[in-house]
């Protein structure tokens, strides 16, 4: 199964010099040294202020993903060199206007859209990113910056770029004054703060099972199959509808009041939350249940739910190109189970066209993936806050999802 996490080799990633050990009961009245930066913040003045070297042939760039051209040049470097499975069978597709939406929060920076090139023929090569977010982990909120897309073309894999390119992105965000940042991966290293695991429900079983993402079970027909996974034509929440930039205030408050529960978790503002969750479409879906009163007439916004559109290639099969998938991103269910709420998600992602949907097991997720006839996924995803030591997270506290 294809987990959205980035996978380079351990001494590609960032290293952190502490490990997050659990207390004795891992709770909030931990010792409070446990919660501070590993390396203290510095000056300006003390930070590097040169770039790090490139090997000879390759030079620094920032990449405009505003940009049509340069957009597609990050599109085509994602497209045939990030993330597969371990069987080689899927690779992500990230679409152009999905990378619009992941790389232009408000407030974000151009120099941590870092990418690069070849000093000869001026092909985008490397690329990484870091976005900006205000991070909560325990009691201590604080700006952060998210990194991802971290992809070396495979015929470079040998230069060893990943490590230069991780430690000029940490240089460039320290020279703004944040010297944390959140991320997510695969493997397990020093200082992970949470381990999560994805989890698949099917939507489209013939599909799944002709491109092997799932197996049919032993003495089960594909008739069977498809009844086991069937849904209903439409959701059952007759005031669940898609949010609209009215609904922001209101959802937002929702959403913001419901992650302030967990122990790691994104504080959104209104503007960010806005960029996130507004609908785009084939990219995010979101969608509030409200309630009206007798005449009608919408009085409030009871409950939230979101996903967002990621993709992957099906590579080497005859009859499909493309695996449709929808991700669980932020859902509050207030005054309905979260089971219900998530059936009707479900169905709205059927019927965008989505052949499956992933969930990780944080925040309250656990309640509706046994139900709702959710598959455990293969392997972790580990969550990392660099340069800061704190208890360790159980994967129910984790309030933050990353792309």
């Amino acid at each position: 199964m294809l987990d959205n996490s980035d996978d380079p080799k351990d001494d590609e990633k960032p290293q952190q010099t502490t490990s997050n050990k659990s207390t004795a009961n891992n709770d909030d009245n931990a010792d409070p040294n446990w919660h501070k930066p590993i390396i203290p913040d510095k000056p300006k003045s003390e930070l590097r202020q040169d770039p790090y070297n490139m090997p000879k042939g390759f030079e620094w760039c920032e990449v405009d993903v505003t940009d049509p051209d340069q957009r597609t040049e990050v599109y085509d470097l994602l497209y045939q060199n990030y993330v597969e499975d371990d069987e080689c069978m899927f690779r992500f597709d990230y679409s152009r206007d999905f990378l619009t939406w992941a790389l232009t929060p408000p407030g974000y920076l151009p120099q941590f859209h870092l990418g690069v090139r070849s000093s000869k023929s001026n092909r985008l090569m490397a690329f990484i990113t870091g976005v900006p977010a205000k991070v909560r982990v325990h009691d201590i909120t604080k700006d952060m910056v998210e990194v991802n897309f971290l992809c070396v073309h495979k015929k470079l894999r040998s230069k060893r770029l990943a490590p230069v390119l991780i430690k000029e992105i940490t240089r460039r965000v320290n020279h703004t004054g944040v010297y944390q940042a959140v991320y997510t991966a695969g493997v397990v290293l020093p200082g992970h703060v949470a381990s999560c695991r994805y989890y698949h429900r099917t939507l489209d079983a013939k599909k799944l099972v002709e491109i092997n993402f799932t197996r049919l079970p032993p003495r089960t027909t594909m008739a069977r199959f498809q009844k086991q996974y069937k849904l209903p034509a439409e959701p059952a929440l007759g005031g669940l509808r898609p949010m609209t930039p009215e609904d922001v205030p209101a959802a937002h408050k929702l959403v913001v009041e419901y992650l302030s529960k967990f122990k790691l978790s994104v504080v959104f503002s209104e503007e960010e939350f806005a960029h996130w969750l507004l609908p785009r479409e084939g990219v995010v879906s979101s969608f509030v249940n409200v309630k009206k009163n007798g005449e009608g007439e919408e009085t409030e916004i009871t409950d939230f739910c979101s996903y967002y559109h990621l993709h992957s290639s099906v590579l080497g099969n005859e009859k499909h190109n493309t695996l449709h998938a929808a991700y669980s991103f932020y859902n509050v269910a207030r005054t309905v189970g979260v089971t219900e709420l998530m059936r009707d998600c479900l169905i709205l992602a059927k019927n965008e066209g989505h052949d499956v949907f992933n969930a990780l097991n944080l925040m309250e997720n656990e309640r509706f993936l046994e139900d709702l006839k959710f598959g455990m996924g293969d392997g972790n995803l580990q969550y990392y806050v660099y340069n800061w030591s704190c208890p360790t997270i159980e994967h129910g506290d984790v309030g933050i999802v990353l792309l």
